[in-house]
């Protein structure tokens, strides 16, 4: 499956107050490869298993494989990790057609938020709300797989 998104910063809070619903998401990486990663990811309490190939030339799009699996096999899998597990809280907010995510992240990423929506095409518009701030589709230390391996904490 291809996945196609574009992803921004997020200029303020006003988008907890339209959010339909918010979950803790604890992620690691079993391979942070750019032509791969390998994700493992304990979303409230369902674990996922993810593969990603590498992004497009314009950040875009790229192939994505998810497999759903038990909370208990992800928790074994995250041991396993590379350094840099992600924490964060995703929000879920409807804007006309689209779902934006906006993920607050914690820990070493404390203070960076990040919103993407997801779009069957490349060219597809959407509504952008008010608290949506710079586009950074593309820009790699914004993917989660670099910010395990440097944290905004960093920049």
């Amino acid at each position: 499956m291809i996945e196609i998104e574009r992803k921004f910063l997020v200029k303020n809070n006003a988008f907890k107050s339209d959010a339909f619903k918010q979950t803790r998401i604890v992620q690691g990486f079993l391979s942070t490869n750019k032509k791969r990663t390998v994700r493992v990811r304990l979303k409230g309490n369902t674990g996922f298993l993810t593969v990603k190939g590498a992004s497009s030339k314009n950040g875009l799009s790229r192939f994505e494989w998810e497999k759903e699996i038990t909370k208990n096999e992800a928790e074994s899998l995250l041991k396993l990790c590379k350094k840099g597990i992600i924490d964060k809280i995703r929000y879920e907010i409807k804007v006309d057609n689209h779902i934006f995510e906006v993920d607050e992240f914690f820990e070493d990423n404390a203070g960076l938020i990040v919103a993407e929506v997801e779009l069957s095409t490349e060219k597809e518009s959407f509504t952008k709300p008010n608290w949506l701030g710079k586009e950074v589709t593309g820009e790699t230390k914004y993917y989660n797989s670099q910010l395990s391996k440097t944290p905004y904490c960093k920049w």
